[in-house]
């Protein structure tokens, strides 16, 4: 049941750092939205979810007050950890065996990119086509088209990669031949990347999820109330 909002989540952050609680909670709250917001394991929701942070002031800085340097230091902290506490719930979720990233690069503004790589990483079909090792840019394409974004499909590149390497797959909406050995080689991987390219700006948005696996029907099918 991770699907912020709301999703089974609790996260709770501390910092040593100095910095005035209005601009501390201006920066949990977007850096919230950049990660923890960018997740999904099933789709389902929860009764709650809480993302809280407590400054104790103890570094003894002095206090942040502005969004200057020091600012933008913290901000780049405070994005790192959640972005690594995100990827690991989504790492984490019931049954999974990959942790999924879709990459939207080339969009015409972020809300774009994220409705486009948040359809796709939530896609039962594309969750279950990763636990395959399956190369399917169809259903890729298929939870753009569902997502609400505007997008032109004959100018979307898909494209596969891991460590293991990258291989395209989708060119300006059509699919193009690849080895089906060397595909699955990649998807073997326990990080898959999906990366898609609308070619129609310049924003980047990722989200984060995981495959769909038999464990994940057994673990919710043998739960009892």
């Amino acid at each position: 049941m991770i699907n912020p909002n709301m999703a089974t989540m609790f996260a709770f952050l501390t910092t040593d750092c100095a910095i005035s609680s209005t601009l501390l909670h201006e920066a949990l709250r977007d850096s919230t939205n950049r990660t923890y917001n960018r997740i999904c394991v099933d789709g389902d929701t929860s009764t709650n979810d809480m993302t809280a942070i407590l400054a104790s002031c103890a570094a003894g800085n002095a206090e942040i007050q502005d969004k200057d340097n020091n600012y933008d230091a913290f901000k780049q902290a405070l994005d790192a950890v959640n972005l690594y506490l995100a990827k690991e719930i989504a790492r984490d979720g019931e049954g999974a065996t990959k942790l999924i990233t879709c990459r939207v690069s080339n969009a015409p503004c972020e809300d774009t990119a994220v409705r486009l790589a948040k359809s796709v990483i939530s896609s039962s079909l594309v969750k279950a086509a990763m636990f395959g090792e399956d190369a399917n840019w169809g259903r890729v394409l298929c939870s753009m088209g569902y997502s609400g974004a505007d997008f032109d499909v004959t100018k979307v590149d898909v494209a596969f990669s891991s460590l293991n390497g990258t291989v395209d797959v989708c060119k300006q909406g059509v699919g193009v031949a690849f080895d089906e050995d060397t595909t699955k080689n990649i998807l073997t991987q326990k990080e898959i990347v999906i990366q898609i390219s609308i070619n129609a700006g310049e924003h980047t948005a990722e989200a984060y999820g995981c495959d769909l696996t038999y464990d994940y029907v057994k673990i919710n099918g043998d739960y009892r109330t």
